[in-house]
């Protein structure tokens, strides 16, 4: 077989420009790391953010009569931060997806204890340096945590952001499962009235076909002859049929 010369020339120049060019290639893929894991740290870190925030304002405005702050916004941003880095951390874990062909309130529970215990954790951690900023030796620390350690406002904290981690799995499972543009347009943009038929519809259709998915193997539906195919067949004809909201 002959060789295109022209391939061969490109090959040739873009095996002589890789060498020199590999360090730039790792500060790319670095930039490229980055941008990944901020935009996967973004949205539990501002849901947390506004979160917390709005417990310290409402919190401190309870106790204003007796001229005292319970936090400030300060602490409230960086336990966002927190609790964010440790959401992230969570996601890496493989079993996170243990449960997600299971009924929604299964994942949403199960993510919601997973993501709880990780910032209990976290927050563990980040008292724990800052005990060590302070000059204590870190085999002190046990001891620091029965004797002196706050753990009626921590675990009241901690159920506040029980609540929030809730809440936030929650609205991430149902945005997962409609994708994030229905989602804006079932808030902002569709009326009630247009949609309440609609969504029975399409969701009795959708219900009935993962059922069929879940009972059936591909080859039964490959099979134009088979029971499988035609129910899929006639699922999708409804689906296409169901009438769409006006945009």
């Amino acid at each position: 077989m002959k060789s295109d010369p022209l391939r061969s020339h490109d090959a040739a120049m873009l095996v002589s420009a890789g060498r020199p060019g590999a360090a730039p290639g790792l500060p790319r893929r670095v930039g490229a790391w980055l941008l990944h894991e901020l935009h996967e740290a973004l949205p539990p870190t501002i849901f947390f953010f506004i979160g917390f925030n709005f417990i310290v304002l409402t919190t401190n405005l309870l106790v204003a009569d007796y001229a005292a702050a319970v936090s400030t916004f300060m602490l409230a941003t960086l336990g966002a931060l927190v609790v964010g880095k440790a959401v992230m951390t969570a996601n890496a874990m493989p079993f996170l997806k243990l449960f997600d062909r299971a009924p929604l309130i299964l994942p949403i529970l199960f993510k919601t204890a997973v993501y709880w215990v990780a910032v209990f954790f976290a927050r563990l951690g980040e008292r724990f340096v800052h005990f060590l900023i302070e000059g204590n030796h870190p085999g002190d620390f046990p001891a620091y945590l029965v004797s002196t350690f706050s753990w009626s406002r921590f675990v009241g904290v901690s159920l506040w952001i029980l609540v929030l981690v809730l809440i936030y799995v929650t609205a991430s499972e149902f945005s997962q499962l409609f994708g994030p543009a229905e989602m804006r347009r079932l808030l902002f943009r569709y009326r009630p009235s247009e949609l309440q038929l609609d969504r029975r519809q399409r969701a009795r259709e959708l219900m009935r076909l993962n059922r069929l998915a879940d009972e059936h193997d591909l080859d039964e539906f490959r099979d134009p002859r088979s029971e499988a195919h035609g129910e899929l067949v006639e699922i999708v004809e409804r689906l296409a049929r169901t009438p769409r909201p006006k945009h």
